[in-house]
């Protein structure tokens, strides 16, 4: 810069931190606290507690932080991907230059709030116990009449008409129109569900709506509603959206079917798998009875078969059989015991011989060598060892020793008192003193100097 063009003074220059305090009261005084709301980015949770990440939309980046202890009072676990709507001061970090949003509070914007609130009351619920398999009622195998709960012009109703008609058309469906979107869904879902479940008239209530986001189908994420299912007289399937689609009703109902038409399957047999079982059934009554007058006939057979045996010949016969039959076990027994006999003092001979005193004196001559040899044996180690460490102890307690360091040109001062002399500031002087050498004393006078 032209020395025509600096300031005149010294006062007027200003350093990057007096700038940036200048930037940041700017920046606090026009922007003293705003709504923002975007979508979370680089976000990083160090071990201090606080959380520092990035706000962006499709053309624009903040950096944001979010100091503890704010930090750790979120009801939610922010992550990359977030859409949140933060409540921040706009503020200037001085090490980089860079502005940034202070945040003071933040909160999950849109469906991720839905999301949020769909999580608390599915935790509260089970808590209480309204999802516990053990409460859930089985569903009538053959119903009579049927209950629909949903909207009277969606396709849902359609779709569940359709498949009932098809599958099982002795079932009389009744339609019970309601709400299915929007706020005055709930209270119209939990009144029909209270006066169906009230009339005595189903055997079981079928509660459905066709897909949709999580906003349309809110009304079946309803705690009033939830706990409508709950009282329910009468079993109560809930088939809300699509296959990828959980609401609470389907926690709380006793069965949950992945669509519409799915549900209308599983509460309505097949017609033509009931006819298949009804030429099932026919063909094990024809197979049963024959095989009952089998039965009967060989019945017959084994009574006339008894009577002929029960015949005086026919006894005489056996009779004598069996006496041979007899007659021959008992000479296999008695050539057995001989056997066992002839056995039993084999072994007591051996035992006999193995029990001689001279076998015994044998045996145990045997065991005092050997225990003599692992006797000497001990010893030996047990010397050896206490002949190391001999050694060893000789040599840490020469190292020690004081005579060692007099070996080394060293000499121990003793006064006329027999004490050690540690400093001159304790001698007097003419004082009678003994050095201690490695080889000897040699007797000193102190003469100061």
């Amino acid at each position: 810069m032209p020395a025509s063009e600096r300031p005149g003074s010294p006062a007027e220059i200003l350093t990057p931190s007096a700038l940036n305090q200048m930037v940041r009261d700017l920046l606090e005084d026009a922007l003293p606290q705003v709504w923002i709301e975007g979508e979370l980015s680089n976000v990083a949770r160090p071990a201090s507690g606080h959380l520092y990440f990035t706000l962006k939309d499709a053309q624009a980046q903040i950096r944001c932080a979010m100091f503890k202890p704010k930090s750790t009072w979120l009801k939610f676990r922010p992550e990359a991907g977030m859409h949140v709507l933060l409540r921040a001061r706009v503020g200037l970090y001085a090490p980089r230059g860079d502005y940034q949003l202070i945040v003071e509070h933040m909160e999950e914007a849109g469906e991720g709030a839905l999301r949020r609130a769909f999580e608390e009351l599915k935790a509260r619920l089970e808590a209480e116990g309204l999802f516990a398999t053990a409460r859930k009622r089985a569903l009538p195998r053959f119903p009579r009449r049927i209950g629909v709960i949903t909207s009277a012009s969606g396709a849902a109703i359609r779709d569940v008409l359709s498949v009932m008609q098809r599958r099982f058309p002795l079932a009389c469906v009744d339609v019970l129109p309601v709400p299915v979107q929007g706020k005055e869904a709930p209270p119209a879902i939990v009144a029909m569900l209270g006066k169906a479940s009230a009339s005595g008239r189903y055997d079981v209530l079928l509660l459905t709506r066709g897909g949709g986001s999580l906003e349309d189908l809110w009304a079946f994420n309803d705690e009033a509603v939830a706990r409508a299912i709950h009282a329910s007289a009468v079993p109560v399937v809930s088939a809300v959206g699509h296959e990828v689609d959980f609401s609470i009703s389907d926690f709380v109902a006793d069965l949950r079917a992945a669509t519409p038409s799915a549900a209308a399957e599983l509460l309505v047999p097949e017609r033509s798998d009931l006819l298949r079982q009804l030429a099932r059934h026919r063909e094990h009554l024809r197979t049963r009875a024959t095989r009952t007058l089998e039965t009967a006939v060989q019945r017959l057979d084994h009574i006339l078969s008894r009577l002929q045996a029960q015949h005086p010949r026919a006894r005489l016969l056996q009779g004598s059989d069996r006496l041979a039959a007899l007659r021959t076990r008992l000479t296999h027994v008695a050539q057995n015991v001989l056997r066992e006999a002839d056995g039993a003092m084999h072994q007591a001979r051996l035992r006999l011989l193995a029990e001689h005193p001279r076998a015994r004196v044998d045996a145990l001559g045997h065991t005092l060598e050997d225990r003599q040899r692992r006797l000497e044996a001990a010893i030996s180690l047990q010397l050896e060892r206490k002949q190391r460490r001999t050694a060893e102890l000789r040599r840490a307690l020469h190292g020690v020793s004081p005579l060692a360091t007099l070996d080394r040109g060293y000499a121990i001062m003793f006064d006329d008192q027999g004490r050690t002399v540690r400093s001159v500031q304790g001698v007097v002087p003419d004082a009678i003193l003994e050095a201690r050498l490695s080889d000897g004393t040699l007797h000193l006078r102190h003469i100061p100097k």
